[in-house]
């Protein structure tokens, strides 16, 4: 890795988790428009349906967190909630054809597994009552160790939850204290071997780097007990530090962050680490053994990303979101509800909807994503396929992306692509700075005011 090529990219820039960003989401997009886009779904692609589920409850706050989530209510609270998310399945789902199979459920917050497994379960029968599922589909959940038992996984493997990600975050005690995060209850080896002896198809690990006290060394320890567990996945999120939208990630200034030269060792320590041990880097920074799915996406290059992370292209489907804060992602709109608790009750309880803002895509935007969700999912792109997919000109598509290949020249300069008859290739070091390359293809950058984290 060149740090001094890292430090040149360094500097603010969209996730690409949508395109659009949800920054341009906006408060002109209500239930009519979700209702019209919900009955337009049902002729579009992908034809498999996804769903997204949304706890916003935690046992206590981390300090690092950018998600929407709050202190465990009461179970009065918490049973309220569980009935409008059930209320709001219901109604969607009365839009939605029957036909259509779901092939992914991913449950996010907060913590899903703060809530009773009853809850968890009245919730999954909700959304298993009107649809069929594909045989390969993947019905996943974020969990907080710390709060995780072995009875637990009995009972998500009988609910119908076949893979498991597990926050780890980082094994060292100190370093968990200084961002308010438990460790976990049960050694995590034995969490790990418990899931695949009930049946469990994946086990995803989830680490930080650049937190307080963390160093190189530190974080090595943490990657080597991850390697020694051998989960299917394991991710090494990069902390995105932004005060100014979680104002308590400013807690952790007082206890020193890491400096940008220290996270980028610590990245590059776990790549050589993890692919030592034969794991497969795919994406930005998801490491996958060989035999996994994403792995075997990522060489055909059919590998996709939505909000909750990369999937198949045979696993994705239209993404249907439910709680606050969620953001469905049809192929025609973006829809996010309210973050707000109470307005979320409140609002499903009285019209079986809470939608906040959204966002209609027009043809050029989607021609746009298309583009954007290439170079971000596989490191490549060719001009020739998306326009086939269109069924327009390769150079309509330059003009739709507003592209000129001078854009391109302090990439080539710098030995991270190759481009050349309307295809970009991303080199090795390239992948460290994926996000700059998109930017360059995104002539909405200059339209919005909105900041981001830094791309590295």
């Amino acid at each position: 890795m060149n740090i001094q090529i890292i430090k040149k990219y360094n500097k603010p820039g969209p996730r690409y988790t949508s395109y659009p960003p949800a920054t341009f989401f906006h408060d002109g997009f209500g239930k009519e428009q979700y209702v019209k886009h919900l009955e337009i779904s049902n002729s579009e692609e992908p034809k498999n349906i996804s769903f997204y589920v949304h706890i916003p409850f935690c046992s206590k706050l981390c300090f690092f967190c950018g998600c929407n989530t709050s202190i465990l209510k009461s179970d009065e609270v918490v049973k309220r909630y569980v009935n409008a998310v059930i209320k709001e399945i219901k109604t969607v789902s009365s839009y939605l054809d029957k036909s259509r199979k779901v092939s992914q459920i991913h449950w996010g917050g907060g913590t899903p597994n703060a809530i009773s497994i009853n809850y968890i379960s009245q919730i999954m029968d909700a959304l298993k009552s009107d649809f069929e599922f594909t045989s390969n589909a993947e019905i996943a959940m974020e969990c907080n160790p710390a709060y995780l038992e072995f009875e637990d996984i009995d009972q998500l493997a009988k609910i119908g939850f076949n893979r498991l990600s597990l926050g780890i975050q980082d094994f060292d005690p100190k370093i968990l204290k200084s961002v308010n995060r438990d460790p976990s209850k049960y050694p995590v080896k034995d969490l790990v071997t418990h899931m695949k002896k009930t049946g469990f198809q994946g086990v995803n690990l989830d680490l930080i780097y650049g937190l307080p006290y963390q160093t190189v060394e530190s974080f090595k320890e943490s990657i080597k007990k991850a390697i020694d567990i051998s989960p299917d996945r394991l991710v090494t999120f990069s902390y995105a530090h932004v005060p100014w939208v979680k104002t308590m990630q400013k807690k952790l200034e007082s206890n020193g962050l890491p400096t940008l030269e220290e996270k980028l060792a610590m990245f590059d320590a776990g790549l050589h680490l993890l692919t030592e041990a034969g794991y497969i880097s795919v994406g930005m920074d998801h490491y996958a053994k060989p035999e996994d799915e994403l792995n075997i996406a990522y060489k055909n290059k059919t590998l996709h990303r939505n909000f909750q992370g990369y999937c198949t292209r045979e696993t994705t489907g239209q993404v249907y979101g439910f709680g606050t804060s969620s953001i469905s992602q049809l192929n025609g709109a973006y829809i996010q509800n309210t973050k707000a608790l109470g307005d979320y009750m409140e609002q499903i309880e009285n019209t079986g909807f809470a939608v906040e803002r959204g966002y209609e895509l027009s043809k050029m935007d989607r021609i746009r994503r298309d583009v954007i969700t290439e170079i971000m999912c596989n490191g490549y792109l060719s001009f020739k396929q998306i326009a086939k997919r269109y069924d327009i000109s390769e150079q309509e598509i330059i003009e739709i992306v507003e592209f000129s290949e001078d854009k391109l020249d302090e990439f080539k300069a710098d030995d991270l692509i190759e481009f050349s008859d309307g295809i970009l290739q991303l080199k090795e070091q390239g992948y460290f700075v994926i996000r700059n390359i998109a930017m360059a293809f995104d002539p909405l950058l200059t339209k919005s005011n909105a900041q981001y984290s830094k791309t590295v």
